[in-house]
């Protein structure tokens, strides 16, 4: 198959393209605005192109996009309104749009979980106050769902993402690990009411990589819509698993309502935006229905925050 991708050069996209160099004879197109950012390896085999260019410019490849069989959608700008828009929500379109209806077998487009509630449903406060990344991908997906290849997309949602070593980038996320071991001496002593969902960058390539050759076999109930997580857990739940692994003992542990927080906020003339003060009382960012490799019976590379903090060298 012919497979286009976006996003190659961040960090999800380097274990797409790891998986997808090395375990499939594909020809894969990778869209990149720096090549100089790219750490996998495109002469690994035949059949890897490298597009310098920029997401904006999409347009221009219309003949290669025409003939293509699967794209996997995976590139985001952070922030800034107007940039946001372009890449998130414009560019994106415009690239679904020049695929052929005849030749494109799916689609798998990258979303965000935060555009979600806890039933899976679309979080109306994403939309409306959430950062410029998020809405930006509320509004992305609100058009998806009208577009007339919708049937062949596959949204993903990936939760809080891990991953990154010596050959790949490092998340936001992963790259603040290594000051863990310092702020849990702090961390240890307050307990906190909330809910979150990992996953490792690698699980993630490993259930891609499953969508590209089974896609059309998902089971009807996800609804071409997969959140992509371990088991939930509380962060008090995480609070002790780190303990455990870094060895440190979680004694009596003083309780941080969410009253207080709001205390210190305006005690101490915290500023923060709107999204920052729904997700501090929202709190629980679960997921009733949730997918990671396990559920494809795939192995698991991180199924734990052991794990993860032993691959992360902390």
């Amino acid at each position: 198959m012919r497979i286009f991708i976006t996003g190659g050069s961040g960090c999800i996209g380097h274990y797409i393209a790891d998986l997808l160099i090395k375990n499939t004879n594909h020809e894969l197109f990778f869209l990149v605005r720096n090549p100089s950012k790219v750490k996998f390896d495109y002469n690994y085999r035949s059949g890897i192109n490298i597009i310098e260019d920029n997401l904006t410019n999409i347009l221009a490849y219309k003949d290669i996009l025409n003939t293509i069989n699967i794209a996997i959608l995976i590139a985001t700008c952070w922030g800034g309104e107007v940039e946001s828009y372009q890449i998130n929500v414009e560019a994106n379109i415009n690239l679904i749009n020049c695929l052929n209806k005849k030749n494109c077998e799916r689609i798998i487009y990258f979303s965000t979980a935060s555009i979600l509630d806890q039933k899976n449903q679309l979080l109306p406060q994403a939309g409306e106050i959430g950062t410029d990344y998020i809405k930006t991908k509320y509004q992305c997906f609100t058009q998806l769902e009208k577009h007339p290849l919708y049937p062949k997309i596959i949204t993903v949602y990936p939760t809080l993402v891990f991953g990154g070593d010596e050959k790949k980038p490092s998340s936001h996320l992963s790259a603040g690990l290594k000051d863990l071991p310092k702020w849990f001496n702090l961390i240890r002593w307050f307990q906190a009411d909330g809910g979150f969902h990992v996953i490792h960058g690698q699980d993630i390539a490993t259930i891609i990589g499953y969508l590209v050759e089974n896609g059309d076999k998902l089971d009807p109930s996800f609804e071409r819509k997969l959140v992509l997580a371990n088991s939930p857990l509380t962060v008090n739940q995480a609070i002790k698993e780190i303990g455990n692994y870094l060895n440190k003992k979680v004694y009596l542990q003083i309780p941080l309502p969410i009253w207080l927080a709001n205390v210190f906020i305006k005690v101490f003339n915290i500023q923060m935006a709107k999204w920052d003060y729904f997700c501090l009382n929202y709190r629980y960012f679960t997921y009733d229905k949730y997918v990671n490799p396990q559920s494809f019976g795939l192995d698991y590379y991180v199924p734990n925050i052991s794990k993860l903090l032993e691959i992360s060298g902390v």
